[in-house]
């Protein structure tokens, strides 16, 4: 009994630290998880062997299982991004819409973006039509800004193939297919309750669009972009392989043909899905000069992004494999699984690390090393609670954006806003989506659970 106490607050020190080194300290997330992991797995009592053997296997496990496809999801960010597909995107959909839609158009651009781009690098790249478009409609930056980050962050959290729910996924060996499907389901009310807060709550703090010719540069952009349809096949096709392969497997639902099904299982994998999505990408330049696909070209540039993740993801694989292979799931999970928190547990955790140490992937990898060793005693274990599980950390990951986020400052300062503004708009805006997320994964275990 007195060893099981020990471990508990052991992790609560472990947790501690690492949130003291990631934002205090400022020591690389990688390192962080590595020595994190040591240092529990020394004070626990593990054996010296298991130690080593844990923090190479769960290292090496979860960059097989992710590696792939968070390069290749990376770049094609970078390439919807560099030929402006993104933009093009926005552009389509604004045909459709008035230009009083702008927050409406601005949230959705932002959903449909940030599937495969970095909210971050999402916001920079609509920034200036935003602000065009704002002007143009005569409204406050501070309402359509918001749509934007908010539709922008809801994806960002919960859709595969955002590295950071690819990463949780991994960790947790979750169903990738089931993750979108799950992710794409609560991430609509989330960025609808987004984009109610912005257009109610927004407008009580007017922020003057800054007066600028962006519209006939934009306009005179455009003119080079790559059609809609070229510009969303690279997200869209991935999406529908991975979901498919995920509905043909689902219990009861049997494929005849053994041919069909070997098909559909090999181009539905997540890495092949996504690979087979890059090559799409290649309609997208109007000349694919080689310089794009060099080690300093925009394959190298997504290259170069997506390491950072897969580093930081296997290395919350490695702290997770520690924490599996000690007794504390079993201590741990007893404890739960009699208060029976379930899905709640990963949400909470996802949202104190976020607030913490501000990088939503930092928490979301980071929270899915902790949950991994307690879905069997929590009674998560089953493919459809996992999927649940990795967009309930997702939404967790949302709570909250603020001073210690790198995203908080992106959208302030490319929106005129405060600081004292980008609490009261981001950071409040944040904590309503993500707890939104929270309420539908909820509703959605009643029924799936």
């Amino acid at each position: 009994m007195i060893y099981d106490f020990y471990l508990i607050i052991l992790l609560f020190i472990t947790i501690t630290l690492i949130v003291i080194f990631i934002s205090k300290l400022e020591v690389h997330p990688f390192l962080t998880l590595l020595f994190a992991g040591l240092f529990f797995g020394l004070f626990s009592g593990m054996q010296l062997k298991t130690i080593a053997s844990s923090l190479t296997s769960g290292f090496g496990s979860t960059l097989s299982s992710i590696g792939i496809v968070i390069v290749t999801g990376t770049i094609i960010g970078v390439f919807l991004e560099k030929t402006g597909g993104a933009m093009k995107i926005a552009e389509s959909l604004l045909k459709i819409f008035k230009d009083k839609s702008v927050p409406l158009v601005m949230n959705i651009m932002g959903f449909i973006v940030s599937i495969p781009v970095f909210c971050d690098s999402g916001f920079v790249i609509l920034s200036s039509l935003n602000k065009a478009l704002t002007k143009k409609a005569g409204l406050s930056l501070s309402v359509t800004a918001i749509a934007l980050s908010l539709g922008l962050y809801a994806t960002h959290t919960m859709v595969p193939p955002t590295p950071g729910p690819v990463a949780a996924a991994g960790i947790l060996h979750a169903d990738l297919g089931l993750v979108i499907i799950f992710g794409l389901i609560v991430s609509i009310p989330v960025s609808i309750t987004g984009l109610l807060f912005a257009t109610h709550y927004g407008k009580k703090y007017y922020i003057e669009p800054e007066a600028c010719s962006e519209n006939i540069k934009i306009n005179e952009n455009l003119q080079n972009k790559p059609s809609f349809i070229i510009s969303i096949m690279p997200i869209f096709i991935p999406i529908l392989l991975i979901v498919v392969k995920s509905i043909s497997e689902y219990p009861g639902l049997h494929v005849r043909n053994e041919l069909i099904k070997d098909i559909l299982s090999f181009i539905g994998t997540p890495s092949i899905a996504l690979l087979i999505g890059f090559l799409f990408c290649l309609l997208l330049p109007k000349n694919n000069e080689k310089s794009i696909f060099s080690t300093d070209g925009w394959v190298g540039i997504g290259v170069k992004n997506a390491a950072i993740i897969i580093l930081i993801t296997a290395a919350g694989g490695s702290f997770g494999q520690i924490l599996r292979d000690s007794h504390l799931s079993d201590i741990i999970g007893n404890y739960f699984s009699n208060i029976n928190v379930g899905l709640l547990l990963p949400f909470i955790i996802a949202a104190a690390l976020k607030t913490a140490q501000g990088s939503s992937t930092v928490a979301i990898i980071t929270t899915a090393s902790l949950i991994v060793p307690l879905l069997e005693p929590m009674h998560l274990s089953s493919e459809i609670a996992k999927g649940l599980v990795v967009v309930a950390i997702g939404a967790g990951s949302m709570v909250v954006s603020h001073a210690n986020d790198s995203y908080f400052w992106v959208v302030t300062q490319f929106s005129n806003m405060g600081v004292k503004e980008g609490y009261k708009l981001q950071t409040m805006g944040t904590l309503i989506s993500g707890c939104m997320g929270a309420l539908v994964i909820f509703i959605l275990s009643f029924i799936l659970l």
